[in-house]
């Protein structure tokens, strides 16, 4: 099904966006920038829902 492959696609999109997300969070973490840092964890946190979700409407698994 043409739908599945692009949801999977959107789906490895969305990992790599979380993957940056990820890395600045962890960046402005290091640098003592606590206000970035929470907001972008709390992004990244979003994203990773988002992905699940996706990833569940890729496999079926949504389905009731």
């Amino acid at each position: 099904m043409a739908a599945r492959a692009e949801l999977s696609s959107l789906a490895s999109t969305l990992t790599d966006l979380t993957r940056r997300v990820t890395g600045l969070a962890e960046q402005a973490r290091d640098e003592g920038d606590a206000e970035v840092a929470t907001e972008l964890f709390t992004v990244e946190r979003a994203l990773n829902g988002a992905l699940r979700r996706l990833q569940r409407a890729v496999t079926g698994g949504g389905r009731r």
